[in-house]
């Protein structure tokens, strides 16, 4: 029984691996099950996914409106000579 548990039970840690790695490249039956059995019992986890979730739909919403010239290349020319600056002379 005790070999049973261990196997359908997860850690935090990794059911937030397996939050992540399902939004990636999606998770195998097995890992699923555990995830879901995790999140049923863990309400932290149930929030970080939920968080995880929003999160990844705010980035590709916004980095599908932007164009790619985001910032002018004056700024750019600028900001190069900024960081220059402060960085120690050799």
């Amino acid at each position: 029984m005790k070999k049973i548990m261990n196997w359908l039970m997860l850690s935090c840690k990794k059911a937030t691996e397996l939050m992540e790695k399902q939004s990636l490249v999606g998770l195998s039956v097995k890992e699923r099950i555990r995830l879901r059995l995790h999140t049923s019992m863990c309400d932290g986890c149930t929030a970080y996914q939920k968080q995880s979730l929003l999160i990844d739909k705010l980035l590709r919403h916004n980095l599908t409106q932007q164009s790619v010239e985001i910032v002018p290349e004056v700024e750019n020319g600028e900001l190069k000579t900024r960081i220059l600056s402060k960085l120690p002379k050799e």
